[in-house]
């Protein structure tokens, strides 16, 4: 097995472009070539978590923060960056992290948290724009539904919950090969018209250049002419932040009095129970007050994510609850996302669930 193996099973859920512009999700450490024995699964990697990894005999460890968020300019162990790479290094232990990417797609962090809280209907509360792109193209009525097919394998015309989208349209093209040219219909020098399927398909961003990819390789023309452009409208699959609903309204705080025994919460930091009941719910896993005034917009009723400021707390002005269940409390989950990820796919190799609670904060 080999770093890339692994890596490349989360991907799939949580492309790398789908992180932040601030964020340095990816492989941070090692090679995607060195082979490897086992994976230690962590939401943060500190010195003890390498310490761990060693003792376990594990050379890869994911995780869901990135060691390193900013450039280092030095290794001298004058912290706790710098120590816990030195550390991997001299052990030859990869490190990987899935951070916002992980956080921006279903089944990511957001959805189980939602999962966990009993939310129906869920969809994103902040999608991303300008992410989508449709693609057009023009082939011979007898290969129309092979490439069609063969679009549809590399990832396009997939719209919600819908897959195999697409649009057709009958029509005839024209076109003269000059003396240099295998045409594959048609004569060298004579103007040719041909039956010919105008498909058009719709696919995102990170997967752009696999679906071009396979309609050369898939298009029997010695030419392809197709067109890509970029769509301007929000990609409702991928985005930060999810809002759903609660089967049944439930009393503030019952609701609040849930969440802290969910999330093993010490304590909740909330705003005035403006709300007798609870029904719609906002969430964020992480630091996610930048998305309150989606979860307002929204008609949320309530706001559980982590990390507000004194100052955004009276930004909810008794039109939404904001929650407060901490940064770690509200992410620790995300190790059983890596742990079902990895194993559903390598259900025989060695993957540990780090012991280490990484959580900077304490309460008395």
């Amino acid at each position: 097995m080999k770093v890339r193996d692994i890596v490349s099973s989360i991907e799939e859920m949580a492309p790398l472009n789908y992180q932040e512009s601030y964020d340095n999700a990816g492989l941070i450490v090692g090679s995607y070539d060195s082979e490897i024995k086992g994976v230690l699964i962590c939401l943060d990697v500190v010195e003890s978590v390498v310490e761990e990894a060693i003792q376990k005999g594990v050379d890869l460890i994911i995780a869901h923060h990135p060691i390193v968020f900013k450039g280092l300019k030095r290794f001298n162990g004058n912290n706790y960056v710098e120590r816990t790479v030195i550390l991997a290094i001299q052990n030859k232990i990869s490190i990987y992290a899935a951070h916002t990417n992980l956080d921006s797609v279903k089944g990511g962090v957001n959805d189980r948290i939602c999962d966990l809280i009993g939310l129906q209907n869920k969809r994103i509360l902040s999608p991303v724009s300008n992410d989508l792109y449709k693609l057009i193209t023009f082939v011979p009525t007898d290969y129309a539904e092979k490439v069609r097919n063969a679009l549809f394998e590399a990832g396009a015309g997939s719209i919600g919950d819908y897959d195999s989208c697409s649009y057709s349209l009958d029509g005839s093209g024209s076109f003269r090969g000059g003396a240099e040219t295998n045409a594959f219909v048609g004569e060298k020098g004579k103007l040719h018209f041909e039956p010919e399927v105008r498909i058009e398909t719709i696919c995102p961003k990170h997967l752009k250049s696999k679906v071009c990819a396979s309609l050369l390789k898939n298009h029997p023309y010695e030419e392809p002419v197709f067109d890509v452009y970029q769509l301007e409208k929000e990609n409702n699959q991928v985005g930060l932040g999810m809002i759903g609903e609660l089967n049944e309204p439930e009393e503030a705080l019952v609701f609040l009095k849930r969440i802290k025994k969910i999330f093993g919460v010490a304590c909740i930091k909330h705003t005035d129970i403006s709300k007798k009941k609870i029904k719609t719910v906002a969430v964020c896993g992480g630091s996610g007050s930048s998305l309150l005034p989606k979860a307002i917009s929204q008609k949320a009723d309530v706001f559980v994510s982590g990390d507000f400021k004194y100052h955004e707390f009276f930004d909810a002005e008794g039109r939404i609850i904001i929650a407060d269940i901490g940064h770690y409390e509200s992410e620790q989950f995300t190790r059983d996302i890596f742990y079902e990820i990895v194993t559903k796919k390598f259900p025989n190799f060695a993957v540990h669930i780090s012991e280490i609670n990484s959580n900077p904060i304490n309460y008395l």
